[in-house]
């Protein structure tokens, strides 16, 4: 648990980032708005992590996953964004696996180049 309020605050630094990449060029966002932005999507984060959680809970796990997140958008009625978090997901876990395979592949052909030393 976050020991200070501001703990719970996402990096000013990722927010400026994200905001800067979906603005128009030649748009920009003052130091207030940004703060502003931070904050929102602090509370967020945290009331969608809320709802996860008792989803998790009502299910009687330990662990909150990406479909548990999905779950909360829907239930707190924000179903526009289920499906490109879905979408998402997804890609995130095709990532993540591709990696996987490609770290195993590597360790594989390191394993071959051994043996064929020997």
């Amino acid at each position: 648990m976050a020991e200070k309020l501001e703990d719970l605050n996402l990096p000013m630094t990722v927010v400026t980032r994200i905001v800067k990449e979906a603005l128009p060029d030649g748009v920009a966002i003052s130091k207030e708005a940004r703060t502003g932005l931070a904050k929102a999507a602090s509370v967020f984060v945290l009331y969608i992590t809320s709802a996860a959680t008792n989803i998790v809970k009502n299910n009687k796990r330990k662990a909150l996953t990406g479909q548990d997140v999905i779950e909360a958008l829907a239930d707190i009625e924000f179903e526009r964004f289920v499906e490109p978090l879905k979408e998402s997901l997804e890609q995130y876990k095709q990532m993540a696996s591709a990696k996987k395979t490609a770290g195993k592949k590597k360790d594989d052909d390191e394993v071959m180049e051994i043996i064929d030393d020997e």
